[in-house]
């Protein structure tokens, strides 16, 4: 259900998406540059997909897939961690979270419950002989599947993935995927305290049918209201929405932003809103300013007011860049080029001290060499 306040709040949005200078700091803003996984390193061909979320007691955590035999999407696939406890100077060894034999773990998208100071990990699956493609036209042995898993410690031990598809999928959804990169919890407004994952799906086109490539992708929430111990499913935003990111706004009543991979064919993210704690949503529209190659992107709150972007800003995977926004994301003024060469998935977090984290994929031929570490000092980087 489309409700008229969404109309009225994206047509401000239209009317400020307009391209505005970039600001470039006389100091150096980046401050750090790590490695956090590499091809053909620990038994693996290659790492992707990263994720990236600092607990209630400071510990950071980087995820990614770690995929076995090749870089494809399918296959031996496992859920790799690592780390930090000083703020993102020193790394523990790489961890294996869930290993499920020759099948698919991946597509991390943590949220950390600040009542609790549970981080909840959301994930999905499926088998490693199962293609996408096959799995949205239902030709696939299985489908694809919803996990959670858990972790009280700081990420040191976590708890046996727990299948939750049966509250969060639509059954007539064919792909799935959680996130990739991070979820929230509601701050304010009478949705307070809900923990919210983005999400995105494959469903049937007008005929009913998906053999002949007739499915559109959509994207979607899902919530919980009592911290972690069930899931429901939430709106779908679609047509041609993907790979997502939601934040809350900074208007106080938990109004949602979902920023998103757009396959409207402009090379640009699209946006959505909802006012009641994402179970209906605006229909989605564009965001001229930030330019895409239809890929995910990261994005956060920082600091009340602002909001921090990184994505391949190019119509190609290239040139990944952070951008800063004080505007709820209507204008992005400042900006800075992390990696001009190849790159794709990126994932932000703000530590204690108020230092920015983007981890994501880099390299020097392609953009999945490596998952790199940037440390980017806000202070210089808004003066």
């Amino acid at each position: 259900m489309i409700k008229p306040i969404f109309t009225l709040i994206l047509l401000l949005f239209a009317d400020v998406l307009t391209p505005c200078f970039t600001f470039a700091s006389s100091t150096p803003v980046i401050s750090e540059k790590l490695e956090l996984f590499s091809k053909n390193t620990h038994g693996y061909h290659t790492f992707r997909i990263p994720s990236l979320i600092v607990s209630t007691k400071g510990t950071v955590l980087a995820f990614a897939e770690g995929r076995k035999e090749s870089s494809s999407d399918t296959g031996d696939i496992d859920l790799v961690l690592r780390r930090s406890e000083d703020g993102g100077k020193t790394w523990s060894p790489l961890s294996v979270i869930w290993d499920d034999g020759k099948n698919v773990c991946g597509n991390p998208t943590p949220v950390v419950d600040e009542t609790t100071g549970t981080i909840w990990l959301l994930l999905t699956w499926n088998r490693g002989d199962d293609h996408e493609r096959d799995i949205i036209a239902k030709k696939a042995t299985d489908t694809r599947r919803v996990f959670v898993t858990y972790s009280n410690d700081d990420g040191l031990t976590w708890a046996t993935p727990k299948d939750i598809t049966a509250t969060t999928k639509d059954p007539s959804w064919g792909w799935y995927a959680t996130g990739p990169g991070i979820g929230i919890q509601v701050k304010h407004g009478p949705h307070k305290g809900r923990l919210v994952i983005p999400s995105d799906h494959s469903y049937d086109s007008a005929d009913g049918t998906v053999s002949d490539g007739n499915f559109e992708y959509g994207a979607h929430v899902i919530y919980s209201d009592d911290h972690g111990k069930t899931w429901k499913l939430g709106g779908t935003i679609r047509p041609k929405m993907n790979e997502c990111q939601v934040i809350e706004r900074a208007d106080g009543n938990g109004t949602l932003l979902m920023n998103m991979r757009s396959y409207f064919g402009k090379n640009r993210r699209a946006l959505s809103l909802s006012d009641d704690g994402g179970i209906s949503w605006s229909d989605p529209m564009e965001a001229v300013e930030l330019v895409e190659p239809v890929c995910q992107a990261a994005l956060i709150r920082f600091k009340g007011d602002w909001m921090l972007f990184s994505n391949p800003a190019s119509t190609k995977r290239e040139n990944m860049t952070l951008r800063l926004s004080k505007d709820d994301g209507r204008t992005w003024p400042i900006s800075k080029v992390l990696h001009a060469g190849p790159s794709a998935y990126s994932a932000l977090a703000v530590l204690p001290d108020g230092d920015i984290l983007c981890l994501f994929e880099k390299g020097d031929q392609n953009p999945y060499e490596k998952i790199g570490l940037v440390r980017v000092k806000f202070d210089e980087l808004v003066n």
